[in-house]
């Protein structure tokens, strides 16, 4: 049985036999069939009948629902209701507006709005540059997304993406205090996403594309960092890029070797995988090799796209040809951003010594990382339920404050890479071991310090 997680999380109403021994059968049940009992509540107590809310955490929803099915089967138990937490969570959306003035009086409603709010705007009008300062612009970002790519969900449309979107701009209040409003475009052309983002650019101080399928991303971000006089972030792409090479950094600390030395493979070669490939290629890294379905992408190879034919052209200095398994010969580092179960771990011993694996596919990756785990030396996922996630809340959340307090106009690529030191060297020399690469998201310095590094103030 695979582990359980919280985002599968279930709360089944019982009406059981007045017998508490009824409720440690329930218990049993579920722990025998794999699920993980997080909280037993007695909700109300007769002499005839219990109802009792019983929480826990199953695999997935399959998983779930076979819980359900086992205790209904326990004998003197009726389900009643089941609730799935995370609907729970999501009612109603996750984010709102709350004003951060008081309204309580006349005099307040005459400076917030009319006729008080009329001076500002004269003001804005005469001095530009104030509305930074005078209006929420100064903190807020955009998440715009079309719905094209999704998580791992695919092109799902812009409603479906909505949860997704919330949730990102939760994350942004939640690290860095940025206001920030999901945006989800009813339009996957190209035109008119870039115009509908330039229309509401006004009123935003950055812009976090999200989710926007590949190769179509690559020019709706390079057209808007151009008319924008605000910065553009694609977070599938920069912010993937900053956290792997942080990763990458104290992952080669570990193993005692040097980005500029290695052999580096990369699975996929779509927006994250550009990125991080040319982010890698940024910081030092010398021989990359990246791999799509038919193989290592090399130049001269007429039948590439022509993304690929650049990246080709960028990459793979030895010319190598061939699948998966016969580029990883020999390499010093896989970094897979593709698709689940591609690598089988039998492949990593015909590595270089002391392999690193970072398989990073969401919701499933590249390879198991207990099994991959068996052969490397470093190993990093995804996934929360392993050590070392490669989460990009480390990243963009930064990033952002320290946009904003920059008052910046663009994103460089100094910035990235200061970002990706500022993460790395958040693990001090004491913590830093192969089961610990990469600090916690909740690790109250990270944001501040990326910020700083973005800025180029002081943390």
């Amino acid at each position: 049985m695979a582990a359980t997680a919280s985002s599968y999380s279930i709360t089944m109403r019982l009406y059981t036999a007045a017998d508490h021994s009824v409720v440690g059968a329930v218990a049993t049940t579920i722990a025998h069939n794999g699920g993980v009992v997080t909280a037993i509540d007695v909700a109300e107590s007769r002499h005839d009948r219990l109802t009792v809310d019983v929480t826990c955490s199953a695999a997935d929803a399959e998983h779930s629902q076979e819980l359900v099915a086992a205790v209904s089967e326990v004998e003197g138990v009726t389900v009643h209701k089941v609730s799935d937490r995370t609907f729970l969570l999501h009612l109603g959306g996750k984010i709102g507006v709350q004003s951060k003035v008081p309204l309580r009086t006349r005099d307040d409603l005459s400076m917030a709005y009319t006729p008080g709010v009329g001076r500002v705007s004269m003001a804005i009008h005469d001095n530009p540059e104030d509305v930074r300062k005078l209006t929420i612009k100064g903190n807020s970002v955009a998440v715009v997304t079309d719905g094209s790519a999704v998580l791992g969900l695919g092109n799902i449309g812009p409603g479906a993406a909505m949860p997704v979107m919330e949730g990102k701009a939760a994350l942004f209040k939640r690290f860095a205090d940025i206001d920030a409003w999901p945006i989800c475009l009813a339009s996957q052309d190209t035109d008119e996403i870039v115009r509908a983002v330039e229309m509401i650019a006004p009123g935003f101080g950055g812009i976090n594309l999200e989710d926007i399928a590949a190769p179509r991303c690559f020019e709706i971000e390079a057209r808007l960092r151009e008319s924008l006089d605000i910065p553009v972030f694609h977070d599938d792409q920069h912010g993937t890029a900053i956290v792997v090479l942080a990763a990458l950094t104290n992952a080669l600390r570990c193993v005692d070797k040097q980005l500029a030395d290695v052999r580096i493979v990369v699975s996929g070669a779509g927006a994250a995988g550009t990125a991080i490939v040319t982010l890698l290629l940024a910081a030092g890294a010398a021989d990359v090799v990246v791999v799509d379905r038919e193989g290592a992408l090399a130049a001269g190879d007429e039948s590439l796209s022509t993304a690929h034919a650049e990246l080709a052209a960028a990459t793979n200095p030895r010319r190598v040809r061939g699948s998966l398994q016969e580029v990883l010969v020999d390499a010093d580092v896989f970094v897979g951003v593709s698709a689940p179960r591609i690598l089988d771990p039998e492949w990593i011993p015909t590595m270089a010594a002391k392999p690193v694996v970072f398989a990073l596919a969401n919701p499933d990756p590249e390879v198991d990382p207990a099994e991959a785990d068996k052969y490397a030396a470093v190993v990093a996922s995804g996934r929360s339920d392993y050590p070392n996630q490669i989460n990009n809340v480390l990243a963009f959340p930064g990033v952002f404050r320290g946009l904003l307090d920059a008052g910046a106009s663009e994103v460089t690529t100094d910035m990235l890479l200061r970002a990706a030191q500022a993460i790395a060297d958040t693990v001090s020399a004491e913590e830093l071991h192969a089961a610990f690469i990469i600090p916690s998201v909740f690790h109250p310095d990270v944001t501040k310090r990326v910020a700083a590094a973005i800025s180029g103030r002081e943390g």
